[in-house]
């Protein structure tokens, strides 16, 4: 979940003798499987405990093909017109995103939202809450961002969440090890002064490749005897130790309670599914969800919101069936298509799929109905909220890539500036999280469902040795009977069990030994009226700050022939702001009109931006664009005459007039999708408007056009006949 992405590198072109595996012809996505393909199989070379030089000749593949992509995009990234400069001065000094704590130097990974960026953040987490929550009825919770170690040490956290670091003893800075090492290979066989043989040289770059596995002793004896790196301070680091990615303090006074800042908000859903079910009734499957902060010390935090150290998640857990992962409202998805990048496709033929979810799930490439259903929803909210679906892609994870437990994983990809970016997650996460769970606190983490008739199934009967089992368990000799009573409701689970006593006479079960004197069964057959199951999780992870910055990249365009003027092109149902009022002069009677149409669309929760200052009309128009405004309400001379106004479409910058008591029902109509700006364009007269000047006079008989664009509808004057 929210894995960090790197920016794409951007390599000189270089000259290269190819391989067996490259064709001098070969496309980009086929090359770009290629790398995919190699990636995998170092993955699992590593993970083999492959000899060294197994690993070093694939990795030397894997750089070769990395290389060549590099050479082969180098001319499409020149033809990009996305001025990515230009945006990031406008994201800043328009307060979009800024760095935190800037005036005292900023400290990495952390930003603060201004107010048009944190409107916008609202505006997306409020379509999640109406798209998901409201609509499937989910169960939301806002549980605490503190947790106590021994939820995150049952969930994996506290052992895996690591990495190597070192320190320097005299200023206390921290490094990462590994990166230091590699570091230092690469300026060591940059420095011209030294010279060194093709072996030595590859003997550098074999240490270099395995940086990552090496132990911490290694680590220790390469960075201080072999390469004698120093600290900045001139000292010798300190010893390598684990670092650990979560946020650790204490919980209390006494300071004995060890807690963190949680690294993600599923483990607080997990803990109180019990609850949850209750609260449903016992009905399955229901879903819960919960938007929050997750916190996560990274070591190098880059690419802005992309990888940062504080960040709102809106995370879903679907529990189901494990038997069962239809889902009742996939029929109304089945149709929506989405851009599928399976993992035979990346390992092949490096491109995408644009499939209908229904025919994916049906031929299996997506694992189930219930995982399908959440990715086209995930569709459908992206484009709610303004993301351009031609940027958007769904990529299966690779075998090696996904967790033991899991079935089935798809990322949401946006595409941006910094590459392919992964945004949600999708997870069939089965039944790991709540089975780890009920182990370490000996807690059923049961659902039952009712069956429509009732079946015969063959159990088994158990009869328990009460004595023998409080001797050997003590207090626990009920989690120990609840253990076998689960297992013994099907034959097919409790066969292994019997297998062993009989042939052994003791068996493991939860961590306990049981022994054949302590229980006696038989087979029988019974009735059941319904099933009991441990449930699967259907998880759709949301990063929010990533969303947010997606759209901001995919609303940014600067107006045809004028650089200077950049544009936020964001939906109205997200704008930060839904319309600008804007007066033409300074005069009492025309500010009293703009105060009074201001206070009115507020009124009607229409988020407005008045802006009296004496900037020219066409600078006022200019400033709202750059925050995405949608709409401009201009109060002008005429509108003491005879109470209209002009309205004013940002995109299209054509403009209508209106009675001026029609302006908050249209709009509101516009922002909430009940009305099209083309039906506006319809209904009212367009008139001519110089942005940098003068609104003309033009009544409802003027003849005029309307002409579309790349860029939107103009107003023109009909020509003569």
């Amino acid at each position: 979940r929210n894995k960090p992405c790197s920016k794409r590198q951007h390599l000189p072109a270089v000259a290269l003798t190819m391989s067996t595996t490259t064709t001098p012809d070969m496309d980009t996505d086929a090359l770009a499987a290629k790398i995919t393909k190699q990636s995998s199989i170092v993955r699992q070379l590593k993970k083999d405990g492959a000899p060294s030089e197994q690993i070093g000749s694939a990795v030397d593949e894997l750089k070769e093909l990395k290389t060549l992509l590099a050479s082969l995009t180098i001319a499409e990234d020149g033809k990009d017109s996305f001025d990515k400069k230009a945006f990031d001065d406008m994201v800043i000094r328009k307060m979009f995103v800024i760095p935190s704590f800037e005036i005292h130097g900023g400290v990495k990974g952390l930003y603060d939202l201004g107010p048009p960026g944190c409107a916008l953040k609202a505006a997306i987490v409020d379509t999640w809450r109406k798209h998901f929550v409201l609509t499937e009825s989910m169960l939301e919770m806002d549980c605490t961002n503190l947790t106590p170690e021994c939820v995150l040490k049952t969930s994996g956290h506290v052992d895996r969440f690591t990495d190597l670091m070192v320190k320097d003893p005299e200023t206390g800075e921290c490094f990462r090890a590994d990166k230091l090492l590699e570091d230092a290979i690469d300026a060591l066989l940059e420095d011209k002064t030294k010279i060194f043989t093709n072996e030595e040289r590859e003997d550098h770059l074999r240490v270099q490749r395995q940086a990552d596995a090496f132990s911490p002793s290694e680590l220790d004896n390469l960075l201080q005897n072999v390469y004698q790196v120093k600290a900045p301070s001139g000292a010798n680091f300190s010893a390598s130790f684990p670092f650990n990615l979560m946020f650790k303090t204490t919980i209390g006074p006494e300071g004995t309670s060890v807690g963190f800042l949680r690294p993600e908000t599923a483990q607080g859903l997990f803990v109180n599914f019990r609850r949850l079910l209750d609260y449903n009734a016992q009905k399955m499957p229901f879903a819960a969800a919960q938007i929050g902060l997750g916190f996560r010390n990274e070591i190098s935090p880059r690419s802005g919101l992309l990888r940062v150290r504080e960040f709102t998640m809106a995370e879903i857990e679907h529990f189901v069936n494990p038997d069962d992962k239809a889902h009742p409202s996939f029929g109304n998805v089945k149709d929506k298509e989405l851009v599928l990048f399976g993992r035979d496709d990346q390992l092949g033929s490096g491109k995408t799929k644009t499939m209908a979810i229904g025919e994916a799930v049906a031929t299996k490439l997506v694992n189930n109905e219930t995982l399908g259903y959440f990715m086209a929803r995930t569709q459908l909210f992206m484009e709610k909220i303004g993301m351009d679906p031609a940027r958007l892609r769904f990529r299966q994870h690779l075998t090696t890539e996904m967790a033991h437990y899991a079935c089935d994983c798809w990322d949401l990809e946006i595409q941006s500036s910094y590459g392919w970016v992964e945004c949600v997650g999708h997870a069939d996460r089965a039944c790991y999280d709540l089975k780890v769970h009920s182990q370490a606190t000996k807690t059923a983490m049961d659902a039952t469902q009712k069956l429509e008739k009732p079946k015969d199934v063959t159990m088994a009967k158990l009869k328990f040795d009460r004595k023998l089992l409080g001797q050997a368990f003590k207090a626990d000799q009920r989690v120990v009977s609840r253990a076998l009573e689960s297992l013994a409701e099907d034959w097919q689970d409790f066969e292994p069990i019997a297998k062993a006593l009989e042939e052994t006479g003791s068996t493991e079960v939860d961590g306990y030994t049981i022994t054949k004197e302590m229980v006696t069964w038989k087979k029988a057959s019974k009735k059941v009226h319904e099933i009991k199951f441990t449930p699967s999780v259907i998880e759709p992870s949301f990063g929010i700050g990533r969303i947010l910055y997606s759209l901001l990249e995919h609303s940014y365009y600067q107006r045809e022939g004028d650089e200077q003027r950049n544009v936020m092109k964001f939906n109205p149902s997200v704008a930060p702001n839904k319309c600008a009022v804007l007066p033409i002069s300074s005069g009492d009677e025309v500010n009293a009109v703009v105060d009074a149409i201001a206070s009115d669309l507020m009124y009607n929760d229409l988020s407005t931006k008045v802006d009296k200052s004496g900037a020219a009309l066409g600078r006022r128009y200019a400033r709202a664009d750059e925050i995405g405004v949608p709409f401009a309400i201009t109060v002008d001379f005429e509108t003491l005459e005879n109470n209209t106004v002009t309205l004013r479409e940002r995109d299209s910058m054509a403009q209508v007039r209106m009675p001026k008591n029609d302006v908050s029902t249209v709009i509101g109509a516009m922002v909430h999708g009940k009305m099209s700006w083309e039906k506006v364009l319809g209904k009212y007269p367009l008139v001519q408007v110089a942005e940098d000047g003068e609104v003309a006079k033009t009544d409802s008989s003027t003849k005029t056009v309307v002409v579309s664009t790349s860029r939107g509808r103009f107003s023109r004057p009909a020509p003569a006949k």
